[in-house]
């Protein structure tokens, strides 16, 4: 896959990561936050197009989201919880589909530790802001990076089936 494929890729995952966080939200009074699918496009945005580009696609596209809906002060944070994410889809993902696993069982997986990730990383961060009040957060968190597991499993067959995709993932 070419740098500017590579590019061209990156930019459609931040703008669908930004603009599925934003469309659908799913409101939390308890914790004034929101639940919503853009995590989903932030686990893909670690295979498609993967590494450096993924990373910085989902990392951007999360923060854009936070910016654009109000939440700026997250913005920073998001950027860097959301990259990590994509991080570790990339490299569990690679690791395990390299060894002749099934792509769904291992972006489960890879989903999983991702969303472990995602659920310490705005813990630390919202105990800085929140002090106690951040584990209240805990299971919103996980129940987020869940919902993108599941959606991003949905999406996967989908994004396998364009040209070329299959025979780049994660290269």
């Amino acid at each position: 896959m070419t740098k500017a494929s590579k590019l061209t890729m990156s930019a459609v995952f931040a703008a669908l990561t930004c603009t599925a966080t934003m469309l659908i939200k799913i409101p939390v009074p308890a914790t004034q936050g929101y639940i919503h699918f853009g995590d989903a496009f932030v686990f893909l945005a670690g295979i498609f197009p993967g590494g450096f580009y993924g990373v910085i696609a989902a990392g951007a596209g999360s923060a854009l989201a936070d910016v654009f809906s109000g939440y700026v002060v997250y913005a920073p944070v998001t950027f860097a919880v959301k990259a990590s994410c994509a991080i570790v889809i990339t490299i569990v993902f690679k690791k395990l589909s390299s060894r002749g696993k099934k792509f769904i069982p291992c972006l489960i997986v890879a989903g999983f530790v991702a969303t472990l990730v995602l659920t310490i990383g705005y813990f630390v961060f919202e105990s800085v802001l929140y002090g106690d009040g951040a584990v209240a957060e805990i299971p919103m968190n996980i129940i987020q990076g869940g919902s993108g597991i599941v959606i991003s499993c949905c999406l996967m067959p989908v994004l396998l089936k364009l040209p070329d995709i299959k025979k780049n993932i994660l290269r």
